[in-house]
């Protein structure tokens, strides 16, 4: 049968909208066709009937123009008259053709202006030449005589009788047009309004048809509802639509819901029933049979088989417990492993099976009349705390169908539980036949228990006693434990005073240094400045005076210097910069700074530098520096006669011990200074390296120095990753061997320098009579080198300089320096009167500031200066006396351009001046 054709709501909607605007279209169409007639008309109107008016009218002034001009001309005699004539007779005649061709539809109409031209010709041949000729003539008298009679003036009155005869019938015929199109209009307009009245019509007409024929469905489908809420849960009755819409969609919609509802009631009936037939159900061979049954009963099944999990030593099996429509016995395998076959495998996966395609080969179902092949396989395995404990399969004559599944996959939801709590109970039961055997076991245990307490009893009094001799002890480990704590309390209370004395200490030295450097600067300054007699005013020996005092002052400083290092190594503060040192340039180095020394002592000076030795090292030089001029500066003193030798070389590998090779470095390097003095005893080894210790008195009053020397370049060679050795004999000389690593990968353990220490100092005897590495020695010719001192004259002259100190000595010192090179120099006692001054004087060129003054400190008034009075760019040289750890970086933070500590050195003052003067 032919499908019927769908017609939904949306699709009548929109026909009826269509005919609608159909009918629209049409009346728009007649509508704009009779409005076009009507304007054509209203425009010929306008267009006809003003252009004859228009025509007419200059027709008659071209004549009046004619009789002006004849009468102007024939009066005056004046040519000039005559234009407007002759420009009007050649002009009226142009408008007459245009207007008779106008009226080209109107004979009687042309046939009036016919007349008219004709009364207009017989004017211009009668009364118009004739006087104009007879003017130019100059007759007067004829013109006398023809003005007498005046005929011209019958033939004008008759032309304006012509022309408004003409006008009157123009007229009527313009109104007649006009009511003719009025009533056109009046016509319009009612067939407008009859054409909205048959749209109008239509258009209610299909709104009936279309609302009635949904209006009618929805009541179908809204009885058809009722009647089925109306049933009290009958679900049998179906609703049925005619119409192929969007109601008769809604209608089958509704059909699956009920189908669907049906459905839903069907499965929770079951299922409750399904539920209820386990109650009172002890063991689960019973439950199992109860549910096969219960279960075929609900989904159709001919075949089952009910598999329950049991534990043996080949793992978790599953065994049969129940099967439905058994044939002898044959239902099914007996027992089954997990993941064997396709119930072992649902079993392991944990998964529904359903099986529609059935082999031929698979177990046939029994009847009275013979065996049949079913036609589907259900596997459930069912799950109790996401384990399972138990399997069903069921086998069916027809398909299971995805209700039956459900009904199935959700009574196995709960099923597990159940399963698992009559399996429970009779290991209860079990256990309780089980534990009434054993009372009667213990109850005879019991006696011979009661015998044994007897005697625990006794062994209890036993260890009642070691219990309190074991407290005594107790108690004695308690006090000795309160002594201990007692012991750590005051070893913390010392270590916290000895970190204040350290500090103390530290702060103390600072004090001390910037209270002994401030007058050793001006001592130094004015001592230099005398030396150096530059105005030639001083006698040779009070030049060897100021000479004297100004070395007096720098062994001084560099007491205050060697007390300050070696407070900061044994305070933890020293600071270690690891950084590539060139070592090729080192020979050089050590020669510009004690060949002098050498040819005043006359003392050769011995430089060996193996060709091994890397160009560069990873170290701290100044420190490393401080070392070697530390050891040369002591082999120089001691040595009256003979060579002071500096022997540089790689330590070779196989000289490398255990805890040196332990050490991250690319080389190890050995700095050896020997010199032919007065030698050190062996006892006197150690000693030397004490803080404040020399050899004996002796030494002491014969050579002079603090004893700091060699302490303060041991503790740099351990901060370095080495360590100093001393080979030494009385009479002949001493060797002191500089061990150090190149620290390319960064600071080593202290502990392992130390060991390794140790190590060699065992074996330097044993590696003493050992080949040494191939050395190259450096012949460097012992020639003082004067320092060519740079022209300042053009750099500090007419210079404003601003000092700012406390102390008079130094300021006095300062002064008098720059005022020889040329400079003005103005001077604050702090840093108050320094910016007061900055802000009432001219501009200065440079300030050299002090860092610690009463009222206000250097580092506060440079803040003011780069902050408050925006001097960005003046250079600022910081001057302290307090060289203590991070200075620099404290005044350089502050505003400082650059950074000097006290005593100056002016040669070194004077060239930071005049970088930054320059800059």
């Amino acid at each position: 049968m032919e499908k019927k054709m769908r017609f939904g709501i949306k699709s009548k909607i929109i026909i009826g909208y269509l005919i609608v605007i159909v009918c629209l279209f049409i009346a728009f169409i007649v509508l704009n066709s009779q409005i076009s007639s009507l304007q054509k008309e209203r425009n010929f109107i306008i267009d006809h009937d003003i252009e004859v008016h228009d025509l007419t009218n200059r027709i008659e002034k071209h004549l009046l123009d004619m009789e002006t001009g004849q009468r102007g001309y024939i009066i005056t005699g004046e040519a000039s008259y005559l234009e407007p004539y002759n420009s009007a007779a050649s002009s009226w005649e142009k408008d007459y053709n245009a207007l008779y061709q106008l009226l080209n539809n109107n004979p009687n109409q042309q046939e009036k202006l016919e007349k008219i031209k004709g009364s207009i010709q017989d004017w211009i041949e009668a009364a118009g030449e004739p006087t104009i000729a007879l003017k130019k003539e100059n007759n007067t008298k004829e013109l006398q005589q023809f003005f007498e009679k005046d005929p011209g003036r019958q033939y004008m009155d008759d032309i304006r009788s012509q022309f408004t005869s003409f006008r009157n019938v123009e007229k009527k015929s313009t109104e007649t047009r006009a009511t003719e199109l009025d009533e056109k209009n009046q016509k319009i307009k009612i067939g407008l309004y009859g054409l909205l009245l048959f749209v109008t019509l239509i258009s209610l007409a299909i709104a009936i048809v279309l609302s009635k024929s949904i209006v009618n469905t929805i009541k179908e489908v809204t009885q058809t509802i009722k009647r089925i809420t109306a049933s009290k849960g009958e679900l049998k009755g179906r609703i049925k639509v005619r119409s192929n819409d969007e109601i008769k969609d809604l209608g089958i919609a509704t059909n699956a819901l009920l189908e669907n509802i049906e459905e839903r009631n069907w499965l929770q009936t079951n299922i409750a029933h399904a539920v209820t037939m386990y109650q009172g159900i002890a063991s689960v061979d019973k439950l199992a049979e109860k549910f096969l049954f219960t279960v075929s009963e609900m989904t159709g099944a001919s075949f089952g088989a009910f598999y329950v999990r049991e534990e043996n030593d080949k793992g978790d099996l599953f065994v049969k417990q129940a099967a439905f429509a058994d044939r002898k016995g044959d239902a099914g395998r007996e027992s089954f492993l997990i993941g064997e076959g396709l119930i072992g495998q649902a079993a392991l996966e944990k998964r529904t099976l359903v099986i529609n395609d059935v082999p031929d080969t698979y177990q046939l179902i029994a009847s009275g009349l013979g065996d049949v092949k079913p036609k589907s396989i259900f596997i459930v395995p069912v799950l109790f705390e996401d384990e399972v404990i138990a399997v069903i399969e069921l086998a069916s004559l027809h398909e299971f169908t995805v209700l039956e599944q459900e009904l199935i996959s959700q009574v196995i939801e709960t099923f597990g539980l159940t399963i698992n709590g009559v399996i429970r109970r009779m290991e209860i039961a079990r256990l309780l036949k089980e534990s009434q055997a054993m009372t009667e076991e213990l109850q005879a245990q019991s006696e011979e228990l009661q015998t044994q307490s007897e005697e625990l009893q006794m062994q209890s009094e036993e260890l009642r006693m070691i219990n309190e001799q074991l407290e005594e002890r107790t108690k004695d480990a308690e006090e000795k434990s309160f002594e201990l704590e007692a012991a750590k309390e005051d070893l913390e209370e010392k270590a916290h005073q000895l970190e204040l004395n350290s500090q103390y200490k530290s702060e103390f030295l600072a004090n001390m240094s910037h209270e002994l450097r401030t007058p050793l600067n001006s001592i130094l300054i004015l001592s230099e400045m005398l030396e150096e007699n530059a105005a030639k005013t001083l006698s040779e020996d009070e030049e060897e005076y100021a000479r004297i005092i100004h070395s007096s002052g720098k062994d001084l400083l560099a007491l205050i210097n060697d007390i300050l290092d070696l407070s900061k190594v044994e305070s933890g503060k020293l600071d270690v910069l690891l950084a590539e040192m060139n070592m090729s340039e080192l020979p050089d180095q050590i020669e510009r700074n004690f060949s002098h020394v050498a040819e005043q002592k006359k003392v050769q000076l011995k430089i060996n530098k193996a060709q091994d030795v890397p160009n560069i090292i990873h170290t701290d030089e100044k420190r490393f520096q401080q070392i070697v001029k530390n050891l040369l500066s002591n082999a120089f003193k001691f040595t009256e006669s003979g060579c002071v030798t500096v022997s540089i070389q790689r330590v070779a590998d196989h000289r490398l011990t255990t805890a040196m090779r332990t050490v991250d470095t690319d080389c190890w390097l050995e700095i050896a200074v020997a010199d032919t003095g007065i030698g050190i005893p062996k006892e006197k080894h150690q000693l030397i390296f004490e803080a404040f210790q020399q050899a004996d008195g002796a030494t002491v009053r014969k050579y002079g120095g603090t004893g700091l020397g060699l302490s303060i370049c041991s503790e740099f060679a351990k901060l370095l990753g080495g360590w100093i050795s001393l080979s030494s004999e009385v009479g002949k000389g001493s060797t002191f061997t500089l061990y150090l690593p190149s620290l390319s990968n960064g600071l080593v353990d202290y502990e392992k320098v130390n060991f390794a220490y140790e190590e060699v100092a065992v074996s330097i005897e044993e590696e003493e009579a050992e080949p040494e590495a191939e050395i190259t020695e450096i012949d460097h010719p012992v020639q003082p080198v004067e320092p060519s001192l740079p022209d300042d004259e053009n750099v500090f002259q007419d210079k404003r300089v601003l000092i700012v100190d406390d102390d008079q000595r130094n300021i006095f010192a300062l002064k008098t320096a720059l005022a020889k090179q040329g400079m003005t120099i103005m001077t604050a006692h702090n840093g108050i009167e320094c910016l007061e001054m900055m802000k009432d004087s001219e501009p200065f060129d440079l300030i050299l500031m002090d860092i610690m003054m009463p009222q206000m400190d250097g580092y506060e008034a440079m803040q003011k200066i780069r902050g408050e009075l925006k001097l960005v760019d003046l250079p600022i040289i910081a001057l302290t006396a307090k060289a203590m750890k991070n200075d620099r970086e404290k005044c350089l933070e502050a505003g400082a351009s650059d950074y000097i500590s006290k005593p100056l050195d002016l040669n070194q003052l004077f060239s930071v001046m005049r970088v930054w003067l320059v800059n």
